[in-house]
């Protein structure tokens, strides 16, 4: 189960890949606009009752903005995509419920069924260490205090506090009081980029980022794109879900200093954080909404990107230099970490991006042996295999559903 954008998605669909060609009867639940991607990636899907497309094409990414609206329209999404969830768990009855820190109701279903839930922590924000502040909370290195920044992360939850009560007593459950928490904690993060903390428990796994294998040659269908990147010299530049401010103006920035840079530009829209000016186009510019990151990225001389966890590795596993432009939330921390790591130039947030101050960043630029020393640690990562062996060691796991012990049928004490 998992809520949110693209990066929230994507690694949950390689992971059920996974296990369904494992032998596991698997079934994936995401809010609507996802629902298409994973039954083409052939997987048995259930939609939850919300869309953080139309959300973010509504309003954009601004917190200001999901403040304002939280009573009116966050909330409610939130409130449907929570009673979907539990409904969604209950129909299916599985023995292991993996989801997403978003998916609130997750811990409250799995009590319901008597089954172990699986944490997912997308970016490492739920289990706290002194090394490393929560991301999303601060990029700087706190000290002793950085603990204190997982409080910060999980007082989130408190804001659905009453849709969750909504949720125990109509479920049969005791409005308050303790559900049993996860049974462990799967961290999709490589352990190239990020060390595993000495003192995160023996509960918590960085199992190495979840994602789908490249497709391999002839992957890039469109003649058009192959024919560009084709030419050599290409910057690849995307924001993801980050639909905030003037993309218009954002997409003048990044095109004047691509071009001053004397290469080319493949810049792709995303939910609608970046657009290239008609009056700014040529034949050195391609504009794509998307484009696979596994099999482009690594034919680009640089990426430009918000920092996402999913971008950053995708990055990092194709061996190309980066300039991050954070936006919000884990998006610092990421782009900080690339940086310090070697694998790119000092980030550049979005809230200052211009064309001189992207220009040179493009100018300063790491040596990419870094990173290429890095992709090829990551390519021995097997980061679902790695979390799919992990799973099957919990009860009734390790085996097809049908031969093995099945959960408790919800409507047995009625």
């Amino acid at each position: 189960m998992t809520a949110g954008s693209r990066g929230d998605v994507d690694p949950f669909v390689a992971l059920a890949r996974r296990a369904q060609s494992a032998g596991h009867e698997v079934r994936i639940a995401v809010t609507r606009e996802f629902v298409g991607r994973a039954e083409a990636a052939g997987l048995d899907v259930t939609g939850l009752d919300g869309d953080y497309s139309a959300l973010v094409a509504g309003q954009g990414v601004s917190a200001w903005a999901a403040l304002r609206s939280f009573r009116t329209v966050v909330r409610p999404m939130m409130a449907a995509i929570l009673h979907s969830a539990a409904t969604a768990a209950l129909d299916y009855r599985p023995d292991v419920l993996v989801h997403h820190p978003k998916v609130l109701s997750a811990p409250i279903a799995a009590a319901r069924l008597g089954v172990p839930h699986a944490l997912v922590e997308i970016v490492p924000t739920i289990t706290p260490t002194r090394e490393f502040p929560a991301a999303g909370v601060t990029a700087h290195d706190l000290g002793r205090l950085n603990p204190l920044t997982y409080r910060l992360a999980a007082g989130a939850a408190g804001m659905f506090a009453g849709v969750l009560r909504e949720i125990r007593t109509g479920l049969g459950l005791p409005a308050r009081g303790e559900v049993p928490g996860p049974v462990l904690s799967l961290v999709p993060v490589s352990p190239t980029l990020l060390a595993r903390p000495a003192d995160w428990p023996g509960s918590t796994h960085i199992t190495g980022a979840w994602h789908e294998p490249p497709a391999g040659a002839g992957a890039v269908p469109d003649a058009e794109l192959e024919a560009f990147l084709g030419s050599g010299d290409v910057v690849y530049a995307g924001f993801g879900s980050m639909a905030l401010g003037d993309a218009a103006a954002r997409g003048a920035a990044v095109t004047t200093a691509v071009r001053a840079s004397g290469r080319r530009l493949l810049a792709t829209t995303g939910w609608g954080g970046l657009q290239v000016p008609p009056d700014l186009m040529g034949a050195d510019v391609l504009v794509r909404e998307a484009v696979p990151h596994t099999e482009v990225l690594a034919r680009c001389a640089a990426a430009v990107h918000h920092g996402g966890a999913g971008t950053a590795h995708a990055a990092v596993r194709a061996g190309v230099v980066s300039v991050c432009v954070p936006f919000l939330a884990d998006q610092p921390f990421w782009g900080a970490l690339l940086h310090r790591r070697g694998f790119g130039a000092v980030p550049v947030p979005a809230r200052r991006l211009t064309a001189a101050r992207l220009g040179a960043a493009l100018g300063a630029l790491p040596d990419p042996a870094a990173v290429r020393t890095a992709a090829r640690a990551m390519a021995a990562e097997d980061g679902c295999g790695n979390a799919l062996a992990i799973l099957e060691q919990l009860p009734a796991a390790g085996s097809p559903r049908a031969v093995g012990p099945r959960a408790p049928d919800p409507d047995s004490s009625r």
